[in-house]
């Protein structure tokens, strides 16, 4: 096991990729304490993540606890590639027993039943996990990306610009939380192109970017001419065949300029907001927090759309998704939640 700890030489470099937003939480009411008395002012924040910080969905947290750490909310320390299979339980529980901190903040994806463990036994702690599952009393929150209104925009783009008619999705494991956003896109494809072909691989791993690029290269291997980046590593199979690619959780248009046509970003930053708010105020509570990764407040966006790809734009094709997000933003239009394993999809290695 390779687990990287504290690496804060390191942080301003890593966050890059993601969106950089407010974050920390602390423990207080209904059975957590007050912010600890460090004498700094400040909220003491731990960040447990079972990937390598360059994934981007851990990369979206760890930026926005990083933002509250530059703004002087926080003292932030961190571990990465902490894995699986018991590493995440030991890790949690030391960093409980000897740094006592306010609030410990990660996935808890992969690691369900390890995370909510010490989190019973630590009520104190506030521990606050993307999660698949609800919350627990007193102190265990839980959030998730709900990236699948800015996903469905996106599929929209990727409808309209392709030529050959196929478009590659590659995603992580077919989870629900990985299928709602993959089948909003697919959603969105068709929309614009009613005879649009979405090719849908897995690699059965968060964070494997070999194999998410060869994934992607056999889609392109297919006639894709379109790649979505649900995962690290498809962008690079993007660049080097000079065709279009859509980042995934951040705005990824730095890796390939010339190539992205936009991404599919989540914010962090109301979550983030609301919850250190309640816990300055002494009123912290466990909670589903799934409202804040949304359109509806700020929590998900389509990335700034880039017209310069190879092939370039349809007319009317921008104004069409424009119009669409703004029917979104306003509650007038409802993309559909589909959780299901996206129909013809395939797992590498199954």
């Amino acid at each position: 096991m390779g687990i990287r700890r504290n690496h804060d030489s390191h942080a301003g470099g890593r966050t890059s990729l993601v969106l950089v937003a407010l974050l920390a939480l602390v423990v207080s009411a209904c059975g957590t304490s007050s912010p600890s008395d460090s004498g700094s002012g400040k909220v003491k924040v731990f960040g447990a993540f079972a990937t390598q910080i360059e994934e981007p969905w851990d990369g979206v947290i760890h930026a926005a606890l990083e933002a509250e750490k530059a703004a002087g909310r926080i003292d932030y320390t961190f571990a990465d590639d902490i894995g699986y299979a018991g590493d995440m339980e030991r890790v949690l529980r030391q960093t409980s027993e000897e740094e006592k901190p306010d609030i410990i903040f990660g996935d808890a994806f992969g690691n369900e039943e390890a995370v909510r463990a010490v989190a019973a036994d630590f009520p104190d702690i506030a521990f606050v996990f993307g999660s698949g599952g609800g919350p627990a009393e007193p102190n265990f929150s839980v959030f998730d990306n709900w990236i699948h209104e800015p996903a469905y925009l996106a599929g929209m783009l990727a409808g309209g610009i392709t030529q050959t008619n196929v478009i590659g999705v590659v995603g992580g494991i077919p989870v629900p939380e990985v299928n709602r956003i993959v089948n909003a896109f697919i959603a969105g494809a068709q929309a614009t192109n009613p005879a649009v072909e979405v090719k849908v691989t897995f690699i059965n791993s968060w964070f494997d970017p070999g194999a998410a690029k060869e994934a992607a290269l056999a889609q392109v291997g297919a006639d894709a001419d379109v790649l979505y980046a649900e995962r690290f590593g498809v962008i690079e199979a993007a660049q080097e065949n000079d065709l279009v690619a859509i980042g995934n959780m951040s705005d990824q248009k730095a890796l390939a300029p010339a190539n992205v046509v936009t991404s599919v970003t989540w914010n962090m930053g109301p979550t983030v907001k609301y919850v250190i708010d309640q816990v300055m105020a002494g009123s912290y509570t466990s909670q589903d927090l799934k409202d804040f990764s949304m359109v509806g407040k700020g929590g998900a966006a389509l990335a700034e759309i880039n017209t310069d790809v190879p092939g370039g734009l349809p007319e009317g094709l921008v104004a069409d998704v424009q119009a669409r997000e703004a029917e979104i933003k306003a509650g007038t239009f409802r993309v559909d939640i589909n959780e299901g394993q996206p129909p013809g999809s395939t797992i590498a290695g199954g």
